[in-house]
Order: C-alpha cells, then structure tokens, then sequence
C-alpha cells in the first residue's frame, strides 16, 4: 500500500491532515500531525477494476416533481389527506412533497409514479471525465489534484 498523497511505498504512518487522517507516509507526515503508525494491513484485491465501459448512468427525480405530483392528484380529485391513505403514508409527507421541502427517495418517487401514472425518475448520464489508470499504482490524492487541474 503507498503513501495516499505522494503514492510512495515505503512504512505508513497515520497522520492528521487538514482535518482528515490519512495513511501517509514518513516525509508527508510532516505536513500534519503524525497519530500512529500503521501496521501491516493486507490488501486482498488488488486489480484495478476497469469503470471504462462508458458514461455512468443514474437515475434523479426531476426537478419539478412538487408540481407533477400535486397536478397530477388534483386532476384525480383527490385531497391530500385521501392520497395519502391510499399510499399508505402520513399526510405531512404529502403536503412536503407538494410543496418541494426537502429531497424525495427514489423509491417514494416509484411508488408515487405507479399509483399516478407520471414520470418522477430520469436517466442521466455522468458527463464528468473519468481518471483512467495506466498502471498497477494506487491513485492517490495528488493524482486527484492534478486530474482537476
């Protein structure tokens, strides 16, 4: 196992940097305060697993849900208090949803798109660039740097 900053191999220690503790080794210790030393840890995988297939795709509600959910429910002459009963869930979750307080759960957002017949989950495609690995070496965070660079 290398240094999580520099990539080295040599002994690790644990230290604290900028807040996070990392498993550095002797000279990037200096750059914190050194907690520990690490002992021997074995790495029982160590292939790269090759994520060069393509773009990653993720499902995310819309953006717009409160209006599609609360559109959808009116048009069906339902109040809240009644959607919620056939749901199965609290009329206050509703009312959140509709008004678009906090975030929905994939799979509140399923079961919503089932009992009304909408679309609240898309696919997106990670557009972000990938950091491909050339070699057998650990990617550090400097190699992190230097990718967003």
């Amino acid at each position: 196992m290398g240094c999580d900053l520099c990539g080295k191999e040599s002994s690790l220690v644990v230290a604290k940097i900028e807040g996070t503790e990392l498993n550095v080794c002797s000279d990037c210790g200096q750059h914190g305060k050194v907690i520990r030393t690490v002992q021997g840890i074995v790495v029982t995988n160590t292939t790269p697993q090759s994520r060069e297939s393509g773009p990653e795709v993720m499902q995310l509600v819309v953006q717009d849900y409160a209006q599609r959910i609360r559109g959808k429910r009116e048009s069906m002459g339902l109040t809240q208090e009644k959607f919620a009963q056939q749901l199965n869930e609290k009329e206050s979750v509703i009312h959140h949803l509709e008004v678009g307080k906090g975030g929905m759960s994939l799979d509140l957002a399923r079961k919503l798109e089932r009992k009304l017949g909408i679309t609240l989950v898309e696919q997106y495609e990670d557009s972000t660039e990938k950091i491909k690995k050339t070699d057998n070496v650990a990617l550090t965070i400097g190699d992190l740097i230097k990718a967003k660079e």
